[in-house]
């Protein structure tokens, strides 16, 4: 059994890396190779080349092609660049730009992984004979009784579990995560002792395909006329102000705004983007503890017949995993019942549950509400 739990020698062993020209993949790509396996890298193109080299600092941009290509020349190997710039526009752009249309708060990088890097790659790499798909994400794949489990990376600061819960059982079985069991200093460390031309190359903060950061100028470009302005009214429907645009605005934000007289500071409380209205309240007027979820993958046999699983759950990116319970429904769906409300829960927002490192699944978030106990609290 080698390193990767195949049982083959790493020499007979072909493993396609998905390089995006940053130190992470670069990394992967090369530690596999010091250990002999037959690696292939291959780097998307995933969008226009004149949009790619105006981006500086975000992935899958010119200038990280070209460094993907240094790299794979220095380890001896070979790479290839695929064109997905159709797909990558009808499964993670529009999306996006018809997400915010919406009144919601999307994910692309998630919808990239689930409908391009972990579908379609996943599919070229077999398609060249690859035993399986190794990747930089900062997430660890683990042996369990039942099959491949996916955990949170060793490095807590850098786990990235929440941005690949959309992965599949089956998807899993044929990736591999190199890095998942390290921290982001050794990475680095390493790839200065591997003598990878992009050991300090800074990571990629935004997302790529938003050319000054600029969500709404996008969004514009994308969906020309379909932003237009709108009140900004309190809980009781009073006009307080005017927008340019919901997409400027998401849940449980406080900047701004631009209203006053009020004693208390507002927040984004709800949007409703065929009045094109948003409704400002307190900060009390964010809590919710049930969230309804869409589009739900479970890593873990689903519960059947009503039971819930209790779990930790994480609503955003960055937030400290809450206690709950999560409840299975028909057509994919769920809901998810918090210990504690929580505040600023937004639609298009991704709520995945853990068993502690262990991701059980995830789903989108449809909508969110304050149940009739939290209002009695």
């Amino acid at each position: 059994m080698n390193s990767l739990g195949l049982d083959k020698h790493p020499s007979q062993t072909r493993v396609v890396v998905a390089m995006s020209g940053g130190v992470d993949s670069s990394v992967a790509a090369a530690l596999l190779k010091r250990e002999g396996y037959d690696v292939v890298g291959i780097t998307l193109q995933l969008y226009d080349h004149g949009q790619a080299v105006a981006k500086k600092g975000a992935c899958c941009a010119g200038q990280d092609i070209y460094d993907a290509k240094r790299v794979a020349d220095r380890l001896d190997m070979p790479h290839y660049v695929l064109g997905y710039e159709s797909r990558f526009r009808q499964a993670v752009i529009d999306d996006f730009a018809d997400s915010y249309l919406a009144g919601e708060t999307p994910i692309p990088c998630v919808r990239c992984n689930e409908r391009v890097k972990f579908r379609d790659l996943l599919e070229t790499a077999r398609e060249l004979d690859a035993d399986c798909l190794a990747t930089g994400h900062y997430v660890q794949r683990v042996a369990g009784s039942q099959g491949p489990e996916l955990h949170r990376a060793v490095d807590d600061s850098r786990d990235q579990s929440y941005f690949l819960f959309a992965t599949t059982p089956e998807q899993l079985d044929f990736l591999r995560f190199p890095l998942g069991g390290r921290p982001k200093t050794e990475t680095r460390r390493l790839a200065e002792e591997l003598g990878l031309a992009v050991a300090d190359k800074p990571d990629s903060q935004d997302i790529c395909f938003v050319p000054q950061g600029s969500y709404a100028e996008v969004v514009k470009k994308l969906r020309p006329g379909s932003i237009e302005p709108g009140e900004i009214v309190d809980m009781s429907g009073n006009v307080v102000g005017r927008h340019e645009g919901i997409i400027h605005f998401t849940i449980g934000q406080r900047r701004g705004l631009n209203v006053g007289g009020f004693d208390e500071p507002m927040y984004v409380v709800r949007l409703e983007p065929e009045a094109r209205r948003v409704v400002v309240g307190p900060q009390r007027a964010l809590a919710r503890d049930v969230v309804h979820l869409r589009e739900v993958n479970w890593l873990y046999p689903a519960p059947v017949d009503g039971q819930g699983v209790p779990v930790s759950v994480k609503l955003r990116s960055a937030m400290m995993p809450q206690p709950a319970t999560v409840y299975a429904g028909e057509g994919g769906t769920g809901t998810i019942v918090l210990d504690t409300a929580q505040n600023g829960i937004s639609p298009g927002q991704a709520a995945v549950f853990y068993d502690g490192a262990r991701v059980l699944g995830g789903g989108w978030i449809d909508s969110a509400s304050l149940s009739e106990a939290a209002k009695a609290a």
